[in-house]
């Protein structure tokens, strides 16, 4: 909400607080912070409170689905960088080990049940579908990871291509996180696991 200054006259010899304007930050930060509180996100709403013109608001955010991809990925990305400092190794366990990490996070993460629950369909959408930003950032994500390795020598090419080999990493990843949505079964840790494995043998490694 924009901020105004004291309705008290400063004292003599001190410049008047100009009020401050919300800012495209602003508008970011109070709609991730309604959305981690469970709380649905209106533009029009967000914009009144800003005291903002809706035009001002779509200008800076696009529309409601990339203004939720955004923040989607601004808590995925922390995440992810955790996941990638906190496993040890290269190639293969490296890989496994990353995605792993980053999943299991995610299938336990109680604001993204939430946000799934409220609308699944909506949901499912803005989280997996081929114009979702959160699903293109995780692909290329993998795909520069893949590559990391590859030209480091730590893994070898595969057979496919290595954008093919991150889209499907990514959408075994989703087929266990949005079970409940996708195949009406609640998301459990034993299929990750089970996604896991069949990283591996992407990879080219044996599951374990």
């Amino acid at each position: 909400m924009a901020r105004h200054a004291n309705s008290l006259r400063s004292p003599p010899g001190h410049a008047t607080e100009r009020p401050t304007r919300a800012t495209p930050d602003d508008a970011f930060n109070r709609a991730r912070e309604l959305w981690l509180a469970g709380e649905r996100i209106h533009l029009a709403s967000l914009a009144e409170e800003l005291n903002i013109g809706r035009a001002t608001l779509f200008r800076w955010v696009g529309n409601k689905n990339l203004l939720l991809g955004e923040i989607l990925w601004s808590l995925y990305a922390p995440i992810r960088e955790w996941a990638r400092e906190q496993t040890p190794g290269e190639g293969i366990d490296y890989i496994a080990g990353v995605y792993h990490r980053i999943n299991s996070v995610l299938l336990n993460d109680a604001a993204l049940r939430r946000f799934i629950s409220q609308d699944p369909e909506y949901a499912l959408r803005i989280l997996t579908s081929a114009s979702s930003t959160l699903h293109n950032r995780v692909v290329q994500a993998n795909t520069r990871m893949l590559w990391e390795q590859i030209d480091a020598g730590h893994l070898p090419k595969p057979s496919m291509k290595v954008e093919s080999l991150s889209y499907f990493m990514v959408r075994l990843a989703e087929s266990c996180l949005y079970s409940d949505v996708i195949s009406g079964r609640a998301p459990r840790q034993d299929e990750l696991e089970d996604a896991c494995r069949a990283v591996r043998i992407l990879l080219g490694g044996t599951a374990n």
